[in-house]
């Protein structure tokens, strides 16, 4: 039997899924690693920080070890020798004093060192300006694999451009035992769920605000913190500051469609699936999408998924799609995420890519493998 893997992960969140869309990508994976029920030993680490620790929707997780630091010092003297030991050590994006964090770690010489970009477009525009806020560009090619949530040609740009190793797709994923349909009667014509960001509004503008506008007589919804006070939300759109995980599937289950948004930087790397997509999918709610490539492959444009590029083609499809085109759609899609696209799926993805991986020290004795870059 393949021996199970300890791993650590220092993400930017579990137990908050305020403003973030990290907290919901790892509760799917960890969970599908726990219910893979191959023994494997997780702890996650997350930075005490007061915007999470008022808005904690999981405090206590059940499928991970799990605990909180405030200080970079203080949780390497106490979990520094497990990090060391661990099987592999992964760091997530946006993590506070994430390049502090890493050249501590890789001081300490993990078995393995990797890092999951869960924002890499927006991380690689911010290097390209010399904004090293979580990562440096040094640090990347003292990497053992970079887990990127886009795919496609950028995997490979992050190993000709900016030498790490290995760069490997792993892309969000829904936990399909929490997002389901759950038949409730539809309340909205259009819904979106997402966190205000100053590049998708827009979109959002342009996709579900000029609609509502348009057809007075339908419903919309848009869910989610830090929307600017000014915006002229017309009167037939609801608003929902924060949504918990725990009222996704219901919320979904409600639309007629729901609105897939993607932010400027990832549409122009393209193969970058936000989690709400596959969520939406996994709920059988019909998607409305902006465009990107590699979308079609995931979804089929007209099968799976909408893809509309203005106004028009939104109204269009609010006003002339059927029952049954709108039912197709959404069965279509719904299969699609539930065959690979669930966070069993990926924790499988993510446990392959691992073994793949060469160990840092082949004895307990020995140096590390790399040598932090001045």
């Amino acid at each position: 039997m393949t021996k199970p893997l300890d791993i650590v992960i220092l993400g930017l969140s579990l137990s908050s899924s305020w403003g973030n869309g990290h907290s919901t990508t790892f509760r799917s994976l960890l969970r599908g690693l726990h219910a893979a029920g191959e023994g494997h030993r997780v702890l996650f680490l997350e930075r005490d920080v007061p915007w999470y620790a008022s808005h904690r929707d999981l405090p206590d997780p059940d499928f991970c070890e799990f605990a909180y630091y405030s200080d970079i010092d203080d949780m390497l003297s106490t979990y520094g020798e497990r990090i060391r030991l661990a099987d592999a050590v992964i760091v997530g994006s946006y993590v506070p004093a994430g390049v502090t964090l890493i050249d501590a770690l890789i001081a300490l010489g993990p078995q393995r060192l990797c890092f999951y970009d869960i924002d890499t477009p927006v991380t690689l525009a911010k290097l390209q300006r010399g904004d090293e806020e979580y990562i440096a560009r040094r640090q990347i090619p003292e990497l053992d694999a970079y887990f990127s949530f886009t795919g496609g040609p950028i995997l490979r740009h992050l190993e000709s451009h900016y030498g790490v190793p290995k760069a490997l797709p792993l892309y969000c994923s829904v936990d399909a035992d929490r997002y389901q349909p759950t038949g409730e009667p539809i309340e909205w014509d259009l819904g979106y769920l997402g966190t205000y960001s100053p590049d998708r509004q827009p979109v959002l503008e342009k996709m579900l605000i000029e609609p509502a506008r348009r057809l007075k007589g339908r419903r919309f919804v848009v869910a989610g913190p830090q929307y600017p006070a000014d915006i002229d939300w017309p009167d037939n759109v609801d608003r929902i500051d924060h949504l918990p995980p725990s009222e996704h599937a219901s919320f979904y289950s409600r639309q007629r469609f729901t609105l897939n948004v993607t932010r400027a930087d990832m549409i122009a790397a393209g193969w970058s699936p936000s989690v709400r997509l596959f969520e939406a999918g996994a709920c059988a709610s019909p998607i409305i999408s902006d465009a990107w490539e590699g979308l079609t492959d995931l979804l089929p444009d007209g099968a799976a998924i909408v893809i509309a590029r203005t106004t028009e083609e939104v109204v269009a499809a609010l006003e002339q799609t059927s029952d049954e085109e709108r039912q197709a759609l959404a069965e279509a899609a719904r299969l699609r995420v539930l065959e690979g696209h669930t966070g069993r799926a990926r924790a499988a993805e993510l446990i392959r890519d691992l073994r793949d991986l060469p160990l840092r020290r082949q004895d307990m004795g020995a140096a590390p493998r790399h040598k932090i870059s001045a």
